[in-house]
């Protein structure tokens, strides 16, 4: 059952670490996170702009907005507004006025296990938005909620204090003591993976499962 915990957020990723997820796909983070962490049912309904940054997390009542609202006076520049919504599509969490002060803020994008509505004007924004469906119903503004407590999103826990990535891969999120190990392997992943399509557009290529040459 909610209750309406106001806990302090997390401390803030440190920006260079932020800023070097940011630009590494999704898809090879995952990898490197034994393909088993990702929110489920997720997808951008932004322009597709890459997404990073520090959890500031809240739970709220299916179709109910109210900590969503308190939250926005909390967030920090590079937070990502990370919403359990109970998977919920009956009533819109968001909108592009929510976005919008989002934005104003500084904070580094929304993921929501929920709906949201003003899908045209999201679409056009390259401000991170990721739900689980879109729908023209306003939401309830009457709580209870909570704020900077551990969050479930599309099968995925988010803790305060994660760093949260997405692409138009989906999204996913990991704690802040793995980072530079999992830097240093999706970089070197990457990298192979680079060396491989340059090899492809050289029209050279040998299957990834194919048997050694002789001698």
């Amino acid at each position: 059952m909610l209750d309406e915990r106001r806990n302090p957020s997390a401390p803030q990723a440190d920006p260079a670490l932020i800023a070097a997820f940011r630009a590494l796909p999704v898809a090879n983070i995952s990898d490197n996170l034994h393909r088993i962490v990702g929110a489920v049912g997720l997808r951008p309904f932004h322009d597709g702009t890459a997404m990073a940054g520090t959890a500031l997390t809240v739970r709220v009542r299916a179709g109910d907005n109210r900590a969503i609202h308190e939250a926005l006076e909390l967030v920090r520049p590079g937070d990502v507004i990370v919403v359990d919504g109970g998977g919920d599509e009956s009533r819109a969490l968001i909108g592009e006025i929510m976005t919008s002060v989002a934005r104003m803020r500084g904070a580094a994008g929304f993921v929501l296990d929920g709906a949201i509505r003003d899908l045209d004007a999201i679409a056009r924004s390259s401000f991170p938005c990721f739900a689980r469906a879109g729908i023209h119903l306003g939401p309830y503004k009457n709580g209870p909620g909570e704020i900077n407590v551990p969050v479930t999103i599309g099968g995925m826990v988010v803790h305060p204090g994660d760093i949260v990535v997405g692409d138009a891969d989906g999204v996913l999120a990991f704690s802040q003591d793995i980072a530079p190990a999992l830097l240093t392997a999706t970089r070197a992943q990457t990298a192979r993976e680079d060396a491989i399509l340059k090899g492809i557009a050289e029209g050279r290529y040998v299957g990834a499962y194919a048997a050694p040459a002789a001698g």
